[in-house]
């Protein structure tokens, strides 16, 4: 049996000729034929070289890892009581699950409220807009991803340091004029975003109260990587700071490539080499700047590294921190990267579990801990939180919500076309019969509901469907507020779910019932 997809996705666009015919262990087609083309992956990369690395069409596209991992969340059910109830009254009028209260806050002095314990973590490509729109309209947290500097066509530097960023401007707009009292839009930094002081341009000229320091770049840890074509494109960048290979500046590179001879310009994202006395340090002239709220993003990096981080977390007295296990996706990442590197998730979350459990009990300061990937859907949502418990009370959930923008706003352009699609033509023909948030919004905003983007809306109508089935999770276990959540809500299926959770299996939990009698 192999977890590792054959050597042909849709991530990269390659396919393989027998499909039904696969060597495990190399991902080649058992027959490779002498008059192939080459479809699969090995095909492409004889045509195009270190280009088939990366998804494709990374534009408009987003990825996530093809991997069957060994162990995920659906290694586990989720418990279900029936007697008492848990964080209201016990009558059957109060312990409705319609009335589960799923409010969450973010920030451990300076709170944000939030409508759900959901954060949309760092994005800044595809549908921006929406994503950033839509959870304002849902009342979340919202992170502005890193390298949006890099992306600003009209940025001004004056001695490597950001003074005007439109594109930063365009983004904060996009969640603030919507923002109705719930959530937070926050801005993440890598470490070329810091070396330009991105993070300190948005805190002192737009006003930006929550930050993010991201460990690692692009998606999870990998150097962000970014094929240049265009020369001067490629000397802009050098300019600027950016480490571009090879180095446009370099008289020789600059002759070979006017001939059309060499690689193709990347530029790569600088990797942070950031201790725990920097990060207090820079921790505090950022909350100096006027940041009420200082977060770190961590991807799936070895278990010592996550426990570093942790303590600093500590140390510096960071608000929250997300960790991103292995399985999600968003972004660009080399395609075998997503597959093959860091811990999946349920893995991760369980020994972060240990970690901050033993921490509480050498009484560190604990930041609030968020964690993501690969969450979809309400029933993973529910058994991340409930594993995690008490300890991680936020979930990230940034593919599907961006799924449902890119929706929300491919719809509403097919009903102003007139165009309704099959399938939700049993809901109407216009666009607020279609799209069953509108009513609700209209609660919040009026007849400015009009001016408010399908894409939007949809990001909003996805969340209030995750959070009806999150309360009927809750309801379902008589737990009607967040902090009741436990870890005996979650049973396993499995050895292997039981042995890395340590959660107790149904045999285990009725044979101590039965010595009891």
């Amino acid at each position: 049996m192999t977890y590792s997809p054959p050597a042909g996705s849709s991530m990269t666009n390659t396919r393989m000729r027998t499909p039904d015919n696969v060597s495990p262990f190399s991902g080649m087609c058992t027959v490779c034929a002498a008059d192939c083309i080459g479809p699969c992956e090995i095909g492409l990369s004889a045509v195009r070289g270190t280009e088939a690395i990366y998804p494709y069409r990374t534009n408009i596209n987003q990825f996530a890892s093809e991997k069957n991992y060994p162990l995920d969340f659906s290694h586990f059910n989720i418990n279900g009581r029936v007697f008492g109830a848990f964080g209201t009254d016990e009558n059957a009028e109060s312990a409705a699950w319609a009335k589960v209260k799923l409010d969450a806050a973010f920030g451990l002095k300076n709170k944000v409220n939030l409508t759900a314990p959901i954060v949309f973590p760092a994005m800044a490509k595809l549908n921006w807009q929406d994503y950033y729109a839509g959870a304002a309209l849902a009342g979340v947290a919202v992170v502005i991803g890193e390298d949006v500097i890099a992306k600003d066509g009209d940025l001004v530097l004056e001695n490597g340091l950001v003074q005007s960023s439109p594109l930063m401007e365009a983004m904060l707009s996009a969640f603030r004029r919507l923002h109705r009292g719930y959530g937070d839009i926050i801005l993440q930094a890598n470490y070329d975003d810091e070396r330009h002081k991105a993070l300190d341009y948005g805190i002192t000229r737009l006003g930006v109260k929550s930050v993010e320091l991201k460990f690692g770049q692009g998606s999870k840890g990998i150097q962000g990587m970014n094929r240049i074509t265009d020369f001067g494109e490629a000397l802009k960048f050098r300019k600027r700071g950016y480490l571009v290979y090879p180095d446009p500046s370099d008289p020789q590179v600059a002759e070979n490539h006017r001939k059309g001879i060499g690689q193709v310009f990347e530029r790569l994202g600088q990797l942070p080499f950031w201790d725990e006395d920097f990060l207090v340090q820079r921790v505090a002239e950022l909350r100096k700047l006027g940041a009420e709220r200082v977060c770190f993003k961590v991807g799936p990096f070895d278990p010592r590294d996550l426990l570093r981080i942790l303590k600093a977390a500590s140390q510096a007295g960071v608000d929250m921190v997300t960790f991103d296990g292995g399985g999600g996706g968003s972004g660009s990442s080399p395609a075998k990267m997503m597959n093959e590197w860091g811990i999946p998730t349920v893995y991760m979350e369980s020994l972060l579990f240990d970690m901050l459990k033993k921490m509480d009990e050498k009484n560190y300061p604990l930041p609030q801990v968020v964690i993501a990937g690969g969450f979809a859907l309400e029933d993973q949502i529910y058994k991340g939180l409930a594993l995690g418990a008490p300890y991680i009370g936020l979930v990230g959930v940034g593919r599907a919500a961006m799924a449902a923008a890119m929706t929300g706003s491919q719809i509403g352009k097919m009903i102003e076309e007139g165009n309704v699609p099959k399938n939700l033509q049993a809901f109407g023909s216009t666009r607020d019969e279609i799209f069953e948030g509108v009513r609700e919004l209209k609660e919040f905003y009026g007849n400015d509901v009009k001016d408010i983007s399908t894409g939007a809306i949809g990001v909003y109508s996805y969340l209030r469907r995750i959070s009806a089935g999150l309360r009927q999770m809750m309801g379902l276990n008589r737990k009607f507020t967040l902090k009741h959540i436990g870890r005996n809500d979650i049973v396993p299926l499995t050895e292997l779910a039981a042995r890395v959770t340590g959660l107790k299996t149904y045999k285990e939990i009725a044979d101590e019932e039965i010595a009891k009698l």
